[in-house]
């Protein structure tokens, strides 16, 4: 079996924790790991006007980046995907685990 973990978060550091914390789950039970795979960061700039009349020039903007990374894990026996589908990440981290079967 084969799995490919997805991790999405805006705070850099905390994504690089979750994946240690996989990686390492996934050294004590022995599966043959690619990654933690940085994909491309997402930057969305937001310009927002300070005032509405007078000062039409004045504009202020903020930035949020939604950093990603991507682990695959190959030769995963099941117990492995149970303690991966329970395992304690951090607020502020989202994960998505897609199983794929070898044919």
């Amino acid at each position: 079996m084969k799995l490919e973990i997805k991790l999405k978060s805006f705070d850099a550091y905390l994504i690089e924790d979750s994946a240690k914390k996989i990686v390492t789950l996934a050294k004590s039970e022995k599966a043959e790991i690619s990654g933690p795979i940085p994909l491309p960061t997402r930057k969305e700039i937001i310009t927002i006007l300070r005032s509405v009349h007078v000062n039409k020039k004045s504009r202020e903007q903020f930035e949020s980046r939604t950093h990603k990374r991507l682990i695959i894990l190959n030769n995963v026996s099941e117990t492995l995907a149970d303690k991966a589908k329970r395992l304690e990440l951090p607020a502020g981290v989202q994960i998505s685990i897609k199983s794929v079967t070898k044919q």
